[in-house]
């Protein structure tokens, strides 16, 4: 899907969704949070700020609208905003809606115990219903 290299370990939690104006969208895979992550299609870059400024406008638009159509699949409390970078380098946005009865809630998702992967069959109607929710998102600037 991207031309870019991911790192390895956004390769093997999480499942490619689209390919968005900038960022490759893809799923992580834990059932116990509806959780996007966004990954500009940019080399070495591993801050917001390292991008052009066209691209963090274009990123953040890309975020908003993911978070919008996240919180209204799933009618989320709060829709959790994240760019850490502590552990994988490269620039990626995590996109989590929570509800206050969450596993987790009101504490971050981050370390909280042991993801539950998605099944087979259930990833790919996930990822088909996210595509079909992506179509009419307005994600051009």
């Amino acid at each position: 899907m991207s031309s870019v290299a991911l790192d390895e370990r956004l390769v093997r939690d999480s499942y490619p969704v689209a390919e968005l104006p900038l960022c490759q969208l893809r799923l992580m895979d834990d059932t116990r949070f509806p959780w996007l992550i966004l990954i500009p299609r940019r080399s070495g870059i591993s801050e917001v700020f390292d991008l052009e400024a066209a691209d963090q406008r274009q990123l953040w638009h890309e975020v908003g609208e993911v978070g919008r159509m996240l919180k209204a699949l799933t009618q989320a409390d709060k829709i959790n905003v994240a760019n850490l970078g502590n552990v994988v380098s490269q620039l990626h946005v995590h996109v989590v809606a929570r509800k206050s009865d969450d596993d987790a809630w009101p504490g971050p998702v981050w370390g909280h115990g042991a993801p539950q992967p998605y099944d087979r069959n259930d990833l790919a109607s996930r990822r088909d219903y996210l595509l079909a929710q992506l179509d009419g998102m307005k994600l051009q600037l």
